[in-house]
């Protein structure tokens, strides 16, 4: 195989030893880990609707008559005896949400005579979406290439060689340890069906041989290929999640695959996936790094990263491969990427493979938008639908609340229930709120009014519904809300006692800050809902402002209580820097500083030691506009949570770790909140040069930027909507003008601002010019 263009591939030169070291595919609802073994290959499948049992009506019928009590007990300060209650009178009944589980596995063996392996080669090309596996047998040239469509909602393996009628290959199906076998159906496919448990769905798979030249044949449970010049083998897959018969729709699938022909699917895959992955490129550094390591396997270039040596294209492939994966896990008409995205092995894996909402789904989501993969959005929105009717029960029976809620945990069927017995994370209900946030930000990137009027604004208008009736005024006249955690830590309360519930923890206020504030500004763009409007902005006078601690940090409660883990890794009372607005380091100093000292505290004492905790610190500097720190922990991330694959590590392997690097990445090259798009706002040293095309911004842009030696010299910027541009240029010594149609634009500079008006479909050139520098004579 080709090995050019190593910064769009993983390759490597040897099968995968373990499920951390195998490739990943998908559409977006099925998916597969290809271990690229020889004899015996393995395929690991997934379909997103495989979850065990069926939804779960856990809200605790006791919830309403003891949450005056559990708030009494903590305005008291008797958090140990409300914490106690609440387990009892708060908890969901049962404790816990099943978890997503595997489709089960394909496994294809070649004939038994022994072979003499040589020249192999496996790649994941995530520009293509097509994985291959190559090898010589006896000097015979193996080639597998494998790709999970998104147009034809299929796998597809394509197999062949080099000598003609000498391909012999068996195939079958199994589900162990819950395996109910296969059956035929007709003379060349496969079919194997099972149940997830009681209540749960019913899934099936269906695999289809075609040859060439050569015979198909069933022999038992197996698919047997002889004497063919290639086979090209179709697998799909489905549950009673989304159809009645996910028999004759996976057969259907099959048929209509098969009879376009391994070439037509192949062509529209390709221009299906190569159309998205090319809308944003990305490159860092200067070229000779590329060269130097293009040779290198990807898992010896990343052990080279991890030793100290500097590789900004690994840093290009492994933002590109986030986007690959979120295509991959995350479709229109699928379900949201999970804990693990659609890639799971494990009948019983960690954290049940579910949605957690208190930070890691919407982690997910973080590169969608200025990724250029807005449309990867909308299995979220869609999961949230399915929460509305949930939460409005949960409000009520649990609360006394109108309204939507949930708390920290989902699954596919959009529960909101406390879920869970761990008091530190369960009892949080701030789920809908954040959630009810992406699709505001899906608006604020698009400005499409159809989108706010039909979709967000009536989340958002629920959501924030819950908090008017759910909220009450502390004795200060603030208000609060309670009981609540900061997710998922312990204080140590005033007697010295370990607590967990709280009144007011600091994340709270600032979610709903940020929701209350987004609702006024929906409402005032949509001309409805002035009354509500007033309530809402009544109740943002009347929140906590963050408070600044003993040790100059930011409190994470409202009282300045000592952390149990002052190195944890939630890091949640930061949520109001990233993703929110409240803290910025320019138009509010003093708590973006607070920021930065809660952040070297949490560091000091071992934070950052999972994942996606690493990715969220990397997103907090970029914020802070701080270069070298945000490159350090992106080294870090690389160097210290990713998988040979390049999968991340929490540890185990959790993918949003994954999606927060590459949000991350594109926050240190381009921000775009407050109303202001800042321009390489955290370019660190080892990126002096570089290009990207492609990136969106808030207020229906799309930006490309070329630097050299740390400095701007050309920005293009597209406008989808009638608007006005504010840049910040933070850029001493430069000078800057902005033309379209080569004509120069009107600016307004003021500072380090510069505004100008924009029309929809119109391009600009902003163009950057570094003057020379004074001598001192001169500036004396």
């Amino acid at each position: 195989m080709n090995k050019s263009n190593s910064n769009m591939k993983l390759w490597y030169e040897k099968p995968a030893r373990a499920w951390t070291d195998a490739l990943p595919i998908g559409n977006g609802r099925l998916g597969a880990m290809i271990f690229g073994k020889v004899n015996t290959e393995r395929l690991q499948l997934n379909e997103d609707s495989v979850w065990y049992g069926g939804p779960v009506n856990g809200n605790n019928p006791d919830g309403r008559k003891y949450l005056p009590e559990v708030r009494r007990l903590l305005m008291q300060g008797k958090h140990v005896e409300a914490e106690e209650l609440a387990q009892m009178g708060m908890m969901s009944i049962p404790k816990s949400l099943h978890p997503y589980q595997p489709l089960g596995e394909l496994h294809l063996y070649h004939d038994g005579e022994k072979k003499m392996i040589s020249n192999y080669y496996r790649d994941l090309d995530i520009e293509e979406g097509i994985a291959h596996v190559c090898y010589s047998l006896n000097d015979v040239r193996h080639v597998r290439e494998l790709f999970s469509s998104a147009v034809d909602q299929v796998i597809v393996i394509r197999v062949s060689c080099d000598r003609p009628s000498t391909l012999n290959l068996r195939m079958n199906l199994s589900r162990r340890p819950f395996d109910e076998g296969s059956h035929r159906f007709g003379k060349d496919t496969l079919v194997m069906r099972g149940e997830c448990g009681r209540d749960g769905v019913t899934l099936c798979a269906a695999v289809k041989a075609v040859a060439e030249g050569g015979t198909v044949s069933i022999i038992g449970d197996f698919l047997s290929v002889n004497k063919a010049n290639a086979v090209t083998i179709y697998l799909a897959a489905g549950t009673t999640f989304r159809c009645e018969d996910p028999l004759g729709e996976c057969i259907q699938q099959l048929e209509k695959a098969a009879a376009k022909g391994y070439e037509k699917v192949k062509q529209d895959h390709l221009e299906d996936h190569i159309s998205k992955m090319r809308r944003v490129s990305l490159e860092l550094g200067h070229q000779g790094t590329s060269v130097e390591t293009a040779s290198l396997p990807t898992d010896a270039r990343l052990q080279r990263f991890k030793d100290g040596g500097d590789d900004p294209a690994l840093i290009s492939l492994y933002f590109q491969f986030g986007r690959y994966l979120l295509m991959a896990s995350s479709r229109p008409g699928s379900n949201p990427a999970n804990l693990q995205g659609i890639w799971n092995e494990s009948f019983t894996p960690p954290w049940e493979s579910k949605y957690t909402i208190n930070i890691n789904t919407e982690m997910n989501y973080w590169p969608a938008e200025v990724c250029n993969l807005a449309e990867c959005h909308e299995p979220l929105f869609d999961l949230i639908d399915r929460m509305r009717p949930n939460g409005r029960i949960t409000a009520q029976k649990v609360y006394g609340c109108k309204g939507i809620v949930a708390h920290h945990n989902t699954d596919m069927w959009g529960a909101t229930q406390i879920e869970g017995n761990f008091m530190p994370g369960s009892i949080w209900p701030m789920g809908a709120a954040w959630l009810s946030l992406h699709l505001w930000e899906h608006f604020r990137y698009g400005l499409d009014e159809t989108f706010l009027r039909e979709r967000a604004y009536p989340v958002m208008r629920e959501a924030a519904e819950f908090f008017l009736d759910y909220m009450f005024e502390d004795k200060q006249g603030r208000l609060v809300t309670g009981p609540s955690t900061s997710p998922e830590n312990k204080y140590i309360g005033s007697d010295g006692s370990v607590g967990c519930l709280s009144i007011g923890p600091s994340m709270d206020t600032q979610i709903v800050y940020t929701l209350f504030q987004a609702c006024v500004d929906a409402s005032q763009i949509l001309h409805m809902d002035e009354a509500i409007r007033t309530q809402w902005e009544i109740a943002l006078s009347k929140l906590p402002k963050p408070q600044i601690g003993k040790y100059g940090q930011l409190q994470e409660w409202v009282e300045d209580w000592e952390e149990v883990h002052p190195g944890h890794r939630h890091i949640s009372h930061l949520f109001a820097l990233h993703p929110g607005e409240l803290i910025h380091v320019r138009h509010t100093p003093e708590w973006a500083q607070a920021a930065r000292r809660t952040l070297e505290r949490r560091l000091e004492n071992g934070g950052g030691h999972t994942g996606w905790s690493r990715a969220w610190i990397l997103n907090f500097y970029a914020r802070l506009e701080d270069a070298e720190q945000a490159y350090e922990h992106l080294r870090m991330l690389l160097s210290q949570s990713t998988l040979p694959n390049l999968f991340d590590n929490h540890p185990p392997f959790q993918i949003d770790g994954n999606f927060g690097g590459t949000a991350g990445i594109a926050e240190m090259l381009l921000q775009s909140h407050r109303g202001e798009i800042t321009l390489l706002p955290a370019l660190p040293e080892a990126w002096s040069s570089g290009k990207v095309s492609g990136f969106r911004a808030r207020g229906g842009f799309e930006i490309g930027m070329e630097w050299e030696d740390g400095a701007l010299t050309y920005c293009v910027i597209k406008a989808t909507r009638n608007n006005v541009c504010r840049i910040v240029s933070q850029q001493a010594n430069s000078s800057f003008s902005v033309e379209t149609n080569g004509k120069v634009v009107d600016t307004r500079i003021s500072g380090y601002v510069i505004e100008f008006d924009v029309l929809e479909g119109s391009t600009y050139v902003v163009k950057a010019q570094k003057l020379p520098e004074l001598s001192q004579t001169k500036q004396a």
